[in-house]
């Protein structure tokens, strides 16, 4: 008789933020990290980044970038380098040097920022060599012929 109506859930319209890699405690990388998706890093990378998605960077992560490119940015540890995001948190233990350009800034308190911080009301990523929108992973052949397999029994 006196029912609550189900909550109605709304289908998020930016990059799912999540993480779906992480660069672990130990790890030493350097290269590119790029495409959509999220990443942890709790090791130590230097490179560049142009990602369209969520970045992390624990406690213990270490970033050297001379520009990195995301739509979100958690930093817990350290970045060296400049930042473009749509929205850039900084917890207590992190730090950054470099200049920020951001839609959303947020901070803790005693987080570390050197660098000028520029807020603008929106931010294209693809100037900046992020991929408007994520590629689907063509098919594996090698995969789909044991998916296909007739000896194999279900």
């Amino acid at each position: 008789m006196f029912k609550k109506p189900a909550p109605t859930i709304n289908a998020p319209t930016s990059p799912q933020e999540r993480v779906t890699s992480v660069l672990g405690p130990g790890i030493n990388w350097t290269g590119n990290l790029g495409g959509s998706g999220g990443i942890r890093i709790e090791g130590t990378f230097e490179g560049k980044i142009a990602l369209r998605g969520l970045l992390v960077v624990g406690e213990t992560g270490r970033v050297t970038c001379e520009h990195v490119v995301v739509n979100t940015l958690i930093v817990a540890g350290a970045v060296k380098g400049n930042i473009t995001a749509e929205k850039l948190e900084i917890r207590s233990t992190g730090r950054v040097w470099g200049d920020v350009h951001v839609v959303s800034f947020a901070t803790e308190e005693g987080a570390f920022l050197r660098g000028q911080i520029t807020m603008e009301d929106t931010i294209d990523l693809t100037q900046f060599g992020v991929d408007p929108k994520p590629v689907p992973l063509p098919p594996s052949p090698a995969l789909d012929s044991e998916i296909k397999d007739p000896t194999i029994n279900s």
